[in-house]
Order: C-alpha cells, then sequence, then structure tokens
C-alpha cells in the first residue's frame, strides 16, 4: 500500500496531475484510447513505404520505434499529450511522388529528410520556430482544429466504407450502407454517441473494444491469428541514407517540399488540437511551444535513421484529450502500447477499420467546437479560415489548406488596409507557402 501511495506521489509529481487536473485512471484511458486510434499507422504506414522499395517488416519495425521514441521524449520533456508517429500524407508523397514519379531512390529521400529534421533542430534551439508560429492569426490557429477535424471525420468515414471514391464524374459517394461493414460501423458511431450521451468514463475507448468484437463475431474482420511474434531485424533500412542523391538540384524541391510540409503540419496539429483541449493563453499562445517543437524536430531526425518518414504530433492525439488526457502520462501509456505492439502485432493488426473509423468521426466533431471564434462577419478573418478548412479537406492534404491560409490572410488584411495586424512571422509563413506552392510536384 504504501508503495503503490509512494509511486502515485511521484508520478504526480512528474507529471502534474493536481495543475492539469487530471488523474492516473483517466490519464491511462486516454493514452490507451490514443493509441488504438493510431494504431493503424504500424500497419499502414510500412505498406504505403512498401511502394518505395522500403521492406515491410524492417519497416513497420521502424514505425514502432520511432512512436516509442517520440512519445517517450514528448512526455518526460515536454509533458503534453500529443502522440508521436510517422505523418500520413508525407508517407504517401514520399512513397508515390518522390520515388516512384520522380525516381529518387528511398535512401535519398530519406536523406532528404534528415537534412530538414536538423533544418528543425537548429531553427527550434535557437527560438526561430516559436517566433514564426507566434505570428500565426488567431482565426487561423482555430480553423487548423476544424480543418483536422472535417480531415479526421473525411479519414474516418472512407475507411469504414461509409464514404467511397465516386464514380460517373462524382468525386466522392455513400458506400453499400446496407454492407455488413458498413452496418457495424454505424453501429460504432451510434453506440459510442450513446456512451458520450451518457457521459460514460471512456467512452471511446470502449466503443472501440466492443464494436471490433462484434466484427470478429460477425466476421465483417478477421480475429487475430495469434497474439506474440517476434520483430524482423531493422538493419536493411538502418541509417541507409543517400546525402550524395539528396543534395542534387533534382532533390532540392523535395527538401523544400518536405521541409514546408513538416513544419505547417506540426504547427497545426500542435495549435489545433492545443486549442480543443484548452491549452492556449489568452492571445491564443501555446506556452512553452518550442518544448514538443524539439520534440518533434529530433524524432524528424531519428526517423529516417531507423527507416521512416517524416514524423511529428499526430492529430489522432485529440482523441486522448477528448477523454481527458492533459500530461505526458498520457503519450508515456500510449508509447508504452506502441513498444508492446513489436511483439504483439497480430493482435494489434487485428483492429479494424470499422473498429477505430467511428472514433475518429466522433472526434472530427468534436474539434468543430473552435469554429466559433471566428468572426466571419470579418471578411478579411473568415476567408482565409474557410479556404484553410475546406482545401485541408477536400484536397486532403494538410500542408495544402494551411499554407492557402497563410497566402491569403496578407492578401485580405492588405485590401482592407489593416496591415498592422500583420507580424512579421507571418510574413516568412506566406513565402514558405508561396515556395510549397511553386514546388510542389503537382503529379
Amino acid at each position: 500500500m504504501l508503495v503503490t501511495r509512494g509511486l502515485l506521489n511521484w508520478l504526480n509529481r512528474l507529471f502534474a496531475f493536481d495543475v492539469h487536473k487530471t488523474t492516473l485512471t483517466r490519464e491511462l484511458i486516454a493514452g490507451l484510447t490514443t493509441f488504438t486510434t493510431m494504431s493503424y499507422i504500424v500497419v499502414v504506414n510500412p505498406a504505403i513505404l512498401s511502394s518505395a522499395g522500403i521492406p515491410e517488416g524492417p519497416s513497420f519495425v521502424a514505425t514502432a520505434l520511432v512512436c516509442v521514441f517520440g512519445c517517450y521524449f514528448m512526455a518526460f520533456y515536454a509533458n503534453r499529450p500529443f502522440a508521436i508517429a510517422p505523418y500520413m500524407g508525407e508517407n504517401a508523397f514520399i512513397a508515390y511522388t518522390v520515388c516512384r514519379v520522380l525516381g529518387i531512390r528511398w535512401q535519398a529521400a530519406l536523406a532528404a529528410i534528415f537534412v530538414s529534421g536538423v533544418l528543425f533542430v537548429l531553427m527550434t534551439v535557437f527560438h526561430l520556430r516559436r517566433w514564426v508560429v507566434e505570428g500565426v492569426p488567431t482565426s487561423l490557429r482555430f480553423s487548423f482544429a476544424v480543418g483536422m477535424g472535417f480531415f479526421l471525420t473525411f479519414i474516418g468515414l472512407n475507411e469504414t466504407g461509409l464514404v467511397r471514391l465516386g464514380v460517373a464524374g462524382a468525386p466522392v459517394q455513400a458506400g453499400h450502407l446496407t454492407s455488413p461493414t458498413a452496418l457495424v460501423a454505424i453501429f460504432g458511431i451510434v453506440l459510442q454517441a450513446i456512451l458520450l450521451i451518457r457521459k460514460v468514463p471512456g467512452a471511446i475507448l470502449i466503443g472501440i473494444v466492443i464494436t471490433a468484437i462484434v466484427a470478429f463475431v460477425s466476421k465483417v474482420a478477421a480475429a487475430p491469428h495469434g497474439l506474440v511474434s517476434l520483430p524482423p531485424s531493422i538493419t536493411p533500412i538502418l541509417w541507409k541514407l543517400d546525402f550524395r542523391g539528396a543534395l542534387t538540384w533534382q532533390a532540392l524541391p523535395v527538401v523544400l517540399t518536405m521541409f514546408v510540409m513538416a513544419f505547417v503540419d506540426t504547427m497545426g496539429t500542435l495549435i489545433g488540437v492545443s486549442a480543443r483541449a484548452g491549452f492556449l493563453d489568452k492571445d491564443g499562445q501555446l506556452p512553452q511551444i518550442e518544448r514538443p517543437m524539439l520534440v518533434d524536430a529530433i524524432t524528424t531526425c531519428i526517423a529516417p535513421a531507423l527507416g521512416t518518414t517524416i514524423s511529428g504530433a499526430y492529430m489522432e492525439s485529440a482523441t486522448g484529450i477528448e477523454v481527458g488526457g492533459r500530461t505526458g502520462f498520457t503519450v508515456l501509456v500510449t508509447g508504452s502500447c506502441f513498444l508492446l505492439t513489436l511483439f504483439f502485432a497480430p493482435l494489434v493488426s487485428a483492429i479494424p477499420a470499422v473498429a477505430y473509423g467511428p472514433a475518429l468521426i466522433i472526434v472530427g466533431l468534436f474539434m468543430l467546437e473552435p469554429i466559433t471564434h471566428i468572426d466571419f462577419a470579418d471578411y478579411g478573418e473568415s476567408i482565409p479560415a474557410f479556404a484553410v478548412v475546406s482545401l485541408m479537406a477536400f484536397t486532403f492534404n494538410i500542408a495544402i489548406g494551411i499554407c492557402a491560409g497563410f497566402v491569403l490572410y496578407p492578401v485580405c488584411k492588405i485590401v482592407a488596409g489593416k496591415t498592422s495586424h500583420l507580424r512579421p512571422g507571418l510574413w516568412v509563413l506566406t513565402a514558405l507557402s508561396l515556395l510549397f506552392f511553386i514546388f510542389y510536384p503537382y503529379h
């Protein structure tokens, strides 16, 4: 009893549960919830990167190790509930555009990411990233959260099969809504809605688990064929960086594009999720933002060294935050779960999209709340915010939406004669965003 009490007191001092008005149990549930909603990354990321020639087995290990390193670093250094993992979108950009379309070897692409990570570290250490981020207008900060809400919702709808790519000219259309898969997904959404309305603790996690069991029993998804397996060797992709191939004129646009994508993705995720969690101060700033920024910068260096792509704060962290996660202990739990996936891959990979997809849809709803802080009567504020939200969702690219907002905001303010509202850091982001649109490979 004394040992348990002493451990609880030590954890409270380390993570400041009392200060953040949370509890160990709440943080534990939050960490498990975050892991459950983003565990797909250890399966999906290797599958995408295999198109670039990176072997799936070692890539699976690299993905899990990056998640472990990033989450632990975030927990103990930044004490924030922001989980770290390889970014979806950036991995597809590397695999399909950089490697397959442009013909750049994956070793050179990973070296380019490493260079971007070093630049991030230097910018963070010298407080340049914080100076730039402080130039982001408040309306755009809230639009990041709203845009990510729609982004997550679309991922959830697509993953569950409720929405699919359209035919006969329609970009998207409803899936087969009476199919067994869709019915299980709808069950998951309704179940989570009921649990939330009834204020059941851990509603999202409970919903995921019950929906997964229903999917297994109904044979909508294959039940896990085993529990434990040894991880494959990471040697084939460990530190296989081709710096000579990365530092060429052909690869320069790739380095620049990845730099901007990672910069705005991390910034948008940190601010967007923080806005929903109530972490922003009265000026719309995230206190000590340089700490989580340094975590993602260093992780972006570690990721390619291990053999995977750009990594940073994950928007699925919003699921853990929504159930009460407020400290680094949340992602300490998440990181520990990723560590276990190295040995429990059959179980984790069996969690179907119809189980975690509904959670993404529900969290998408939660992230719409900051829209009430945007002044829609002021078109100089609402037009750039609308561009962020709509383009982030409809191009399925977070970076494009955010960059569009950075380009439009100063234009709108100049037209309105309100240039005094523009901070120097915003001009840097506007310049980077223009370069992003110029060099982005539109293939």
